[in-house]
């Protein structure tokens, strides 16, 4: 929440390259940004890695054993991501202004309901598997997490797209022209 409230002015808030990747897709952001912000996620991620390993004088670079595998994991995932992607979208429709205290309480709910804890973001999984801990990512589960994360991005993004459209509405030239057809 902190994050995105403060950020969210310079950068959109993009964390998260699901998410970056459904506003390309939506076309409010141009592609060219949607690489930079992936990459600079991925970097971030990252460098993350290593603050957090040399704050716990743990080796600067690892690469994680722990498995996290199975259909389960990666439904948990989808479901995250979707959650997570939908939540943004109806807070844009309807509470722009919420938008940070969405997000903060959805990752933090979906965290306790899902059995991945919620990764939800495919630059977590790549660094997670940069870190040999209780929260490592095997680097060959990765792959799995990333399609998942995506899926369910994608998956929000069509449901949203249909049940929070804006309604339409019928001008006198459009209710003219059904009459003549009739």
């Amino acid at each position: 929440m902190v994050l995105i409230t403060t950020l969210g002015p310079v950068s959109g808030a993009h964390f998260n390259p699901a998410v970056t990747l459904v506003f390309g897709l939506r076309r409010d952001i141009g592609w060219l940004a949607v690489l930079g912000y992936i990459t600079v996620q991925i970097l971030g991620g990252l460098a993350g890695t290593l603050v957090a390993h040399a704050m716990f004088d743990l080796p600067l670079l690892e690469v994680s054993a722990t498995v996290r595998s199975g259909h389960g994991q990666w439904l948990a995932d989808l479901v995250a991501s979707f959650g997570l992607v939908f939540t943004i979208l109806a807070g844009l429709r309807f509470r722009g202004d919420a938008i940070p205290w969405l997000v903060g309480l959805y990752i933090t709910s979906a965290y306790w309901f899902t059995a991945s804890t919620s990764f939800a973001n495919p630059a977590v999984a790549i660094a997670r598997a940069f870190s040999n801990t209780f929260a490592g990512i095997r680097p060959s589960d990765v792959p799995a997490f990333i399609a998942a994360e995506l899926a369910g991005a994608l998956l929000a993004l069509a449901l949203a797209g249909w049940l929070l459209a804006e309604p339409k509405t019928f001008t006198d030239k459009t209710v003219t022209e059904m009459k003549a057809v009739q």
